[in-house]
């Protein structure tokens, strides 16, 4: 996720036909601009047709997969807790996917920006319940630093020598792959609630989240909020593992 750009729409934004076909009528409001111009909306369908839900789209050659997403949300099904795919396509112009909703809110709504250190620790829990939960010997997906390079090179992007080789592995688990605040969903007595944006998970050190997750604290709610973090995952901050993260995320 792009902190600069990644946000809620403040102009009017174009629906594009595919959410609106799926739409068919029923009331959209957007409620996410990613950093390459992919779009969430919410879509008030009637209750008879499934109720509210969530449609993403990218545009075409935007650099995400929603079917990489996609093939995540389906694997974490009965895993754990994230959004169920009720319904997916694409065309000339990008590729979209419907989810159900989830009773829960960004950590970025209002409600929590205010309440910045609950934020963190529910992001905290989540992140510590996601590297539990799953086994990552049961994995088919990979987020490993060599993974991460090899992707970032064969989009033409140059990574620096000094981040090929990262510090040695503290635990290798299921990571969430871009565990910012916005991706964690909390719910209204402020517990964690599931996880969103999953198209990058797959199996890596755990502190290629523990570094972005923190890190987003700082871009969303601004400075003092790690520690209520790492407290509520559970572990005391690693400074060496979280510079090379926090470096290789922004090179890749």
């Amino acid at each position: 996720m792009t902190r600069e750009l990644a946000g809620v729409p403040v102009v009017p934004t174009p629906v594009p036909h595919a959410v609106a076909a799926f739409a068919a009528g029923a009331p959209i409001t957007p409620v996410w601009r990613n950093g390459v111009g992919g779009l969430t909306f919410r879509v008030d369908l009637p209750v008879a047709a499934g109720g509210g839900c969530f449609v993403k789209w990218n545009p075409s050659g935007s650099g995400e997969s929603l079917a990489d997403e996609e093939r995540r949300l389906e694997w974490l099904r009965g895993r754990f807790a994230v959004p169920r795919v009720v319904a997916s396509g694409r065309d000339g112009l990008g590729e979209w996917f419907a989810t159900s909703a989830i009773d829960a809110e960004s950590a970025v709504a209002p409600a929590w920006t205010s309440r910045a250190d609950a934020a963190a620790r529910a992001m905290g829990i989540g992140l510590r319940r996601l590297h539990d939960a799953l086994d990552p010997a049961d994995c088919p997906f990979d987020w490993s630093v060599a993974e991460r390079i090899a992707v970032a090179e064969a989009s033409g992007t140059v990574v620096p020598d000094g981040l090929r080789v990262p510090p040695p592995v503290d635990r290798l688990v299921v990571c969430h792959g871009d565990p910012c605040a916005p991706n964690t969903l909390i719910d209204v007595h402020g517990a964690f609630a599931g996880i969103v944006d999953v198209a990058r998970l797959g199996i890596a050190d755990r502190w290629a989240d523990l570094a972005v997750g923190s890190w987003s604290l700082e871009w969303n709610f601004g400075d003092g909020h790690e520690p209520a973090f790492f407290e509520a995952y559970g572990v005391v901050p690693d400074a060496r593992r979280i510079a090379y993260y926090r470096a290789l995320w922004d090179a890749t």
